[in-house]
């Protein structure tokens, strides 16, 4: 047996002042959306918001169901709307950010699992890296270069 150690890198700034202008403004396009969210029973709300190559802006929240889990997070939401409605155009980057009304959440929160795998499958597809940035609702912002960065080991078509 050998043991493989996979290490990431990710960049961290002090606040949303600290980002570069055009990550601020996406940022601030998914602090919006945030509000829109509908999320009743987990009072988590979440914004998301994509610049595509040609710097349209595509943002989607949380919507969730009394039929739980079968909402769709904000990252999703975001990303299949591009993909149906901008099919030939790439995602740059992405920024997520959330909120509760139970707490201030300050730590940043990284896309679940099934939106890492969403993103990556659209990593895949346009063969290009998604940024990605990441927060609460206040303090520290994390990016990640490429999803890649925060799933390594990422299931894709080249699998099957």
């Amino acid at each position: 047996m050998k043991e493989k150690k996979i290490i990431t890198t990710v960049q961290v700034f002090e606040s949303i002042d600290e980002l570069p202008k055009d990550a601020q403004a996406l940022m601030m396009e998914a602090q919006k959306i945030r509000e829109k969210a509908y999320a009743p029973y987990s009072n988590f709300l979440v914004g998301a918001a994509l610049r595509l190559d040609d710097n349209t802006i595509v943002t989607g929240s949380n919507q969730e169901n009394a039929a739980y889990p079968s909402g769709l997070c904000a990252e999703r939401t975001a990303i299949y709307y591009a993909g149906s409605q901008h099919p030939n155009k790439k995602i740059n980057s992405m920024a997520i950010c959330v909120k509760s009304p139970q707490k201030v959440i300050t730590q940043p929160t990284p896309p679940c699992g099934a939106c890492r795998q969403a993103i990556a499958e659209y990593e895949v597809k346009q063969q290009q890296p998604i940024e990605i940035y990441f927060m609460g609702e206040k303090g520290n912002v994390i990016k990640a270069k490429a999803l890649l960065d925060l799933l390594p080991l990422a299931f894709d078509a080249s699998f099957l």
